[in-house]
This record gives structure tokens, sequence and C-alpha cells, in this order.
């Protein structure tokens, strides 16, 4: 993997106690088989039923469910790293189980049999995206007839169960309010087989992502299973992990995938650099003194910014173990560290893929795929701009508009 993996080798683990599991161990090893399925998977637009198999059988899907139901609840070093390694192999793959981890989180959120009817079975996935237009959750007796579209639902063609976020409304179609005056939100989690699938996910990069529509309509879904991601008073779980909004955790685990694409490309280009001869030169890449330079500094930033996220994670997590709140100062170092990893391995990405010239652009080679994934990857809303706007404001004694 070369000299920016160091940090990420591991010895192989033993089969056991998800409890236990070396969760990096097992990414590791299932890097050949992602790897070489990774055409297959863009081709197919859907991660492939082998490697889906493989992935289970590790059970991957199962990292940040709660111990209580058989999960690994593992910590979030441990869920950016793998990110990390299944990245570098192949960004769909790691997105389709990144997105899906983060929306196992909602195990916490509901009744031990009803996390264990969504989430037990070896092969279950939960698969949601934000709503498109007014997605509705009716109230009934007994829980909500919902109906809606949402998109952008990452691994949706190997989904098991659907969320759609909702607002909840009154038998007139009216939106129910909080006390702040607020529309009030419900996530109904309701078996892929109420829901159809709209085929849209036709993009540049991730493709092997399936992030295609889905929607419902007049489905009953039962108040049990039914949670809001914002609704701290609704964790029913006392692990750390679920005090970590659902949304941070997506940061946490897209980041890690940003840091495997740009690693990779940077070791793919140092070995091509000892061998490529630019035009019109006798030496190689390797022997160009603009390209060490540049290698060196990418080096440098990718490091940097991998070890300034590790750092905020590390800080982040030893707090809430402690059971402490994150303060407003904490949430905005680790925000400004998740934007800063993404944006610096794009800009990694990016001179691996250009300072290759013509060999990159060929499919099959080890840039063309990843800078499509990457520049898609930073397109998603852990990378936007914005993000600095409002942790430079909590930085700054400010409170942002918007929760960090």
């Amino acid at each position: 993997m070369g000299p920016v993996s160091e940090d990420l080798t591991t010895e192989a683990a033993p089969a056991g106690d998800l409890g236990d599991v070396d969760w990096v161990a097992r990414a590791l090893a299932l890097v050949p088989q992602i790897e070489a399925a990774a055409d297959d998977i863009e081709k197919g637009r859907q991660v492939t039923d082998a490697v889906m198999a493989a992935l289970h059988d590790q059970a991957m899907f199962k990292m940040l469910l709660p111990r209580s139901i058989g999960g690994g609840e593992a910590t979030p070093m441990e869920y950016t790293k793998v990110m990390d390694v299944l990245g570098g192999a192949d960004a769909s793959t790691a997105w389709c189980l990144g997105q899906a981890l983060g929306c196992s989180m909602a195990s916490a959120y509901v009744d031990r049999d009803v996390a264990l009817d969504v989430f037990g079975p070896k092969d279950a996935v939960l698969a949601w995206g934000p709503a498109r237009g007014g997605a509705k959750a009716i109230a009934v007796d007994g829980g909500y007839q919902a109906s809606g579209l949402w998109m952008f639902a990452s691994g949706l063609p190997h989904a098991t169960w659907v969320g759609g976020h909702s607002i909840v409304c009154d038998k007139d179609g009216e939106p129910s309010l909080d006390k702040d005056g607020k529309p009030v939100n419900r996530t109904m989690l309701m078996p892929i087989s109420v829901a159809e699938t709209i085929d849209v996910w036709h993009v540049l990069g991730l493709r092997g992502t399936g992030s295609n529509n889905y929607q419902v309509k007049d489905v009953f879904v039962a108040e049990a299973y039914t949670m809001w991601r914002d609704n701290t008073h609704e964790i029913r779980e006392p692990g750390a992990l679920y005090r970590i909004p659902i949304l941070t955790a997506y940061g946490i685990g897209f980041t890690g995938i940003a840091l495997g694409i740009a690693r990779v490309m940077l070791d793919e280009f140092m070995k091509l650099a000892l061998q490529k001869k630019a035009g019109g030169f006798s030496t190689t890449l390797s022997e160009n003194a603009v390209i060490q330079s540049e290698v060196s500094q990418c080096f440098g930033r990718l490091s940097a910014a991998r070890g300034y996220l590790f750092e905020m994670i590390e800080s982040y997590w030893q707090t809430l173990s402690a059971g402490d709140a994150p303060s407003l100062k904490l949430r905005a170092l680790l925000r400004t560290a998740i934007s800063t990893a993404m944006l610096t391995s794009r800009d990694v990405a990016d001179f691996a893929y250009h300072a290759s010239g013509t060999n990159a652009i060929f499919e099959g080679s080890p840039f063309e795929r990843r800078f499509r994934d990457i520049h898609t990857l930073t397109q998603q809303g852990q990378a936007h701009l914005s993000n600095f706007q409002f942790a430079g404001q909590a930085l700054m004694g400010m409170v942002p508009p918007r929760r960090l």
C-alpha cells in the first residue's frame, strides 16, 4: 500500500465475538477481491453479489451496530480507517458500506426487537436518502401512513430496508409543529418490498453505488419502526458511539474514503514515475526536480490532513467516552478536519492524475476511475465550503445557524 499507509497496517484478526474484531484487518483482507471486482462494479452500477457476500461474511455491515444486538460497536477511529482501506480498493464499495453503517446507527434509537428485525439478518442493509419534495407521514392509530420520494439511496440495489425521512402531518395533511414552531420529522423504517426504485444514477463517478431514487405510496409504518436522528432522547443504547450525530458519523466515514483514494493514486503515481519518461526527456519523471518537490509536498499534505483528522476524532471520542458533551469548539475543529481532509485528498488526487499524463486517461488505469470518484465524492455536502464558514463562526465565538 505504500508509505502513506503505514498507520493502517495491522495483524489479521481471528473470528469470534464482534466486540473483539480487528475491523481494519478484515478490510485489508477484502482488498484483493474488491479491487478485482472494481470494473464489474462500475459497469453494473452496483456492488457485485460476490463482493456483497464477502462483506456480509465478514460482518462489515454490523460494525457500528450495538453489541447488545450482536454488533461490533466499533470506535469512530476504526470506522474511518476501514473506509480508508476500502476506499483505496474501490470507492463505490466503500461508499455503500459507509452509508449503510451510518444508517445502521438508527438501531440505537428503536426498541431491541425492532433493531433485531431490521438489522439482525446476516445480509441486512438499511438505505436512505434525503426527501425530494414533501415526503409526508400522516399520523394514524398506531403509526403513520407514509408517502414520499427520496434521493441518493446509496446501496439501494442490495438494501433489505429503506428509511424515509418525513414530515409528520395530521389527517388533513397539515404539518405537526414542535414547541419551537418547526415541523416534526420522523424517519420511517420500511422493508424494501414496499418501495419502488427509480433508476436515475447515471453519473460521473461513484457509479457503482447504485444511489437511485425510491418512493412509497400510502404505506403503514408502526410507531415502533420510526425514529429521528436529531432526537437524542430517543437513544436507547448507553454506548458513547451513539452520542455521535449520524451526520457527523457520515463525515468521519466519507473522509476516510477520500483519503484512501488519494493515498492509492499517489502511491501508484510514485511507481509510475520510476519508469515513465516524459516526451522529449531522457530521464524518468522520478528524476524531475518539479515532480520530486510536488510528490514530497503532496505526501506531506495528505499525511498532515490524515494526522489532524485522527487527532480530532480521538479528542472527540475521548470526550464522549468520558461521558462529556463535545464543546462547540471541538465540534468545529472536527468539522474542519473532515472537510479539510476531503479537499486535500482531492488536490493530491488531481496532482497524481495530471502528473501521470496520458497514462491516467485510460480505463483500467489506477487513476481514471479514482479521479472521477473523488470528484463525485467531494460534491457531497461533507466537503462543501460552507462547512468552513460555520466552523469559523464557532471558532470565533459565534453560534452558527447550522449544527456542527
